[in-house]
């Protein structure tokens, strides 16, 4: 499954809205699916980019703290249509009360840190898995590592040097993916789009297997509770004939 992303793309500023309702299908044309996927991580680690890159094929020159932020884009998979919505999550602390909103039937989630960040390396373990398992624990992970164009960069390099760090070697970012039970890892650059389809294609697969897993907990909590009101009534029918 190879999906490819149309032009029809949008973007709604916070407060998080509501998945938009699926447009109805025109006769012979397969209903749009919806497809929910949350980005989370420190601020500053590249989300917006991200998802601004893959939307529109172009990048961002300045850094602009999101509160949230809400793109729609809609992707082909295998000839059917699904709109696929990206909740863009704002990683500072003072939104950790805002950002529960959120998670509401989310089909995939896009763990972010920057190769280039050791810290935001380590809350990904500190901060952002506890909030998942408190949050959306049943909501498949995909752990992505952002800016891996600056692995080689002399400035940042220089920079990693003087605060006695260095970038994330990937051996241990796949180690955390692993350990945290992610789907996947993925390292990818906003700028040179290197890997971003396959961060975007991975999140679309595993989110409508999710969909889909979703969609049968739900039937079956339906007929569970239409098999109920059937025996209630049967056994109401036969109280009164009884009485």
């Amino acid at each position: 499954m190879s999906p490819t992303v149309s032009m029809d793309c949008g973007r709604t500023m916070a407060p998080p809205v509501p998945p938009h309702k699926p447009k109805p299908a025109r006769p012979g044309q397969a209903q749009e699916r919806l497809l929910k996927c949350v980005l989370l991580g420190d601020g500053a680690v590249g989300k917006t980019s991200l998802v601004v890159s893959y939307t529109t094929n172009g990048y961002p020159t300045k850094y602009v703290p999101t509160a949230f932020d809400d793109f729609s884009a809609v992707v082909q998979v295998d000839g059917n249509p699904v709109r696929l919505q990206l909740c863009d999550t704002a990683g500072q602390d003072e939104f950790d009360k805002l950002r529960h909103f959120c998670y509401s039937r989310t089909d995939a989630l896009l763990l972010c840190f920057s190769v280039v960040s050791p810290a935001s390396f380590q809350n990904v373990w500190e901060k952002w898995v506890p909030e998942i398992r408190r949050r959306c624990p049943l909501t498949p992970v995909l752990l992505v590592g952002t800016q891996c164009d600056l692995r080689q960069d002399v400035k940042v390099l220089i920079e990693l040097a003087r605060r006695r760090e260095r970038p994330v070697p990937e051996e241990d970012a796949r180690a955390l993916a692993e350990k945290i039970g992610a789907v996947t890892y993925v390292e990818c650059s906003a700028l040179t789009q290197k890997n971003l389809k396959e961060v975007f294609d991975a999140a679309i697969s595993v989110g409508l297997r999710q969909c889909d897993r979703r969609a049968r907990r739900e039937r079956k909590v339906r007929s569970t509770a239409d098999k109920m009101k059937m025996l209630s009534k049967s056994w109401w029918k036969k109280y009164v004939c009884v009485q």
